[in-house]
């Protein structure tokens, strides 16, 4: 084809004309389009007219001859293609393996199953069910729950500034926003921020850790924003790796856990260190089992991170004080760096239940304890009574960290610039809530209790639920928003699972969506002991809705155990 065009191009510079006033561009542009006409297997498309001469025309070419041209470009075009096409840079075998090494369950292989399976509801196919109901991530809005209006208020009033000359919003929300848009640059929320967060955000985040203690203090200079949780979590996990071989750093983590930390330790390439917590008595966590595998770690890797959960993702048990502070010692002891996931300490709710935050046990265990162990907490708006994950909202306090080590972290942390800046706004408004005697307190108080009795509430209906199908077993549900019930999977069932080169969890959770439309994520995607299986599902949707799935559940499980027993 390159060279068919060319002599186009030659044809139409001869057929050229010279005279005054010549139409030189018009007979070379009908020339070209008698090419290009010829080249696509069509006649030539009517010339510009000349201005005086008129222009020599080029043949009209028999079909037979228009056939072979199109013949020929084909040919050509298919060369062309031939000696483009190569060998792609980044491939499966070539990319970055800690990369390819990540798994992340909560939206792994059943959720892009069920992504298909909804298209396919949407185009009239039929299913033994009208809907997917996804129950497999903590996404309080998405399923139904309504947002805090003050937290919004204050948002909206930040995003858009003239609405604070609007009556229809309250003056403490009005308050707030001036205040954080002070703090922004060009007093506005779409400036980047400082890389550690805004400064008067940070000042209130302190303030929050101090009231929630206690009266324990807490410094606006080790209070880092992040973009949620999880964005911390990474970021101290990233800086605290290094070493190779024996030496290369070790991260205990239980099992079972969020997928986010076996994920980010893949792509370290870091060593996961499990330590089992013992679902016979509620998912405690003891020492006794932080010992063992420490010790055995120490073989392979160089232990020196240890995080905890609490209250428990996906297990739901809220840690006691003394459990606290015994990890606190053994931490102290075996020189540990504490990463405490806080995210959830809103989200309490059986009786004799307490948060207790690391920080302020750790400041009672006293100053040879307080001033020596390595602690970072992390807390997010995506839970709690909040629910907004969209955001990206949330922050880390890292307390006891080498100062040289803390510039560090701040270089590491403007290299993403900063975190959303709305997320910030979100996260002020989770730390300064309002307070009795302003004019949005009343409003939110009933909002926020509101939303936490209706999730304690769904809590107990399906841990009851639960207890009452043969081959289920549910641990009480003493906070966070998941149930982690075991299930009895049939030998049938697990020779069938094998065979399509599935875990036995993955092999029930994929039938159960495929019969009822429920999406909910395999316990082997968290970790849990050889020969136990379960699944983690949310207990965010409407008590409606939920009581449906808890049935349709029950009954699914009942079915399975028939045909496979």
């Amino acid at each position: 084809m390159h060279r068919f065009i060319l002599v186009a191009r030659q044809t139409a510079a001869s057929l050229s004309c010279r005279g005054p006033g010549g139409c030189r561009s018009g007979r070379r542009d009908g020339a070209l389009r008698g090419a290009a006409g010829l080249a696509a297997a069509r006649p030539p498309s009517a010339r510009l007219p000349c201005a005086r001469l008129p222009c020599a025309r080029l043949p009209r070419p028999a079909r037979g001859d228009a056939v072979r041209w199109s013949s020929a470009a084909k040919a050509s075009a298919v060369k062309i293609t031939e000696k483009a096409s190569r060998e792609k840079i980044l491939t499966l075998e070539s990319m970055n393996p800690q990369v390819k090494a990540v798994e992340y369950a909560v939206r792994g292989p059943i959720v892009l199953k069920a992504g298909e399976i909804e298209k396919e509801l949407r185009k009239g196919i039929k299913k033994p069910f009208t809907e997917v109901i996804k129950a497999n991530i903590g996404d309080a809005h998405a399923m139904g729950q309504r947002p805090i209006t003050f937290l919004r208020q204050v948002v909206a009033l930040c995003t858009y500034p003239n609405l604070l000359d609007s009556p229809s919003f309250p003056e403490d929300a009005k308050k707030r926003a001036r205040r954080i848009l002070q703090g922004c640059g060009g007093n506005s929320l779409g400036s980047y921020s400082a890389s550690q967060g805004i400064n008067c955000i940070r000042e209130d985040v302190a303030a929050y850790i101090e009231r929630r203690d206690g009266g324990v203090p807490a410094d606006p200079d080790n209070i880092y924003l992040t973009t949620g949780a999880s964005d911390g979590i990474a970021t101290i996990l990233k800086i605290l790796v290094s070493g190779g071989g024996k030496s290369r750093t070790g991260v205990m983590i239980p099992i079972p856990q969020y997928p986010l930390y076996s994920a980010v330790i893949s792509e370290l390439n870091a060593i996961q260190v499990n330590y089992y917590l013992d679902e016979e008595n509620c998912w405690a966590l003891y020492v006794s089992e932080l010992r063992r595998s420490l010790n055995e770690a120490k073989a392979y890797c160089n232990p020196k991170v240890l995080c905890v959960i609490n209250p428990g993702n996906p297990t739901g048990q809220v840690q006691s004080r003394k459990c606290i502070e015994d990890v606190i010692h053994f931490a102290w002891e075996e020189k540990l760096f504490l990463l405490a996931d806080e995210v959830y300490q809103d989200n309490v709710y059986s009786e004799g239940c307490q948060f207790h935050s690391f920080k302020k046990i750790l400041y009672e265990m006293g100053p040879e304890y307080y001033n020596n162990v390595e602690l970072a907490s992390f807390h997010s708006t995506s839970k709690g009574y909040m629910g907004e994950c969209g955001y990206r909202g949330g922050y880390m306090e890292v307390i006891n960290l080498h100062p040289e080590i803390k510039g560090q972290l701040v270089k590491l942390l403007s290299v993403r610039i900063c975190p959303p800046v709305s997320g910030q706004a979100a996260m002020d408004i989770v730390v300064n809530p309002p307070i009795p005697g302003e004019e949005s307190y009343s409003q939110f108080i009933k909002e926020k209790e509101s939303v936490l009795n209706n999730l304690a509430k769904k809590a107990k209906l399906t841990e009851d639920m639960f207890n009452t199908v043969p081959g289920i077993n549910c641990n009480p549900l003493q906070g966070a928003l998941y149930a982690f019930p075991r299930i009895f999977i049939p030998s049938k069932a697990i020779e069938e699972a094998k065979a399509h080169k599935m875990a036995p969890d993955m092999f029930y959770c994929m039938k159960l969506l495929e019969e009822t439309g429920i999406c909910v994520v395999p316990g082997s995607g968290f970790g849990q002991r050889e020969g136990t299986y379960h699944f983690r599902m949310t207990v965010l949707p409407p008590v409606e809705k939920l009581k449906i799935l808890l049935e349709k559940l029950k009954d699914f499980h009942i079915k399975f155990l028939e045909k496979y027993a």
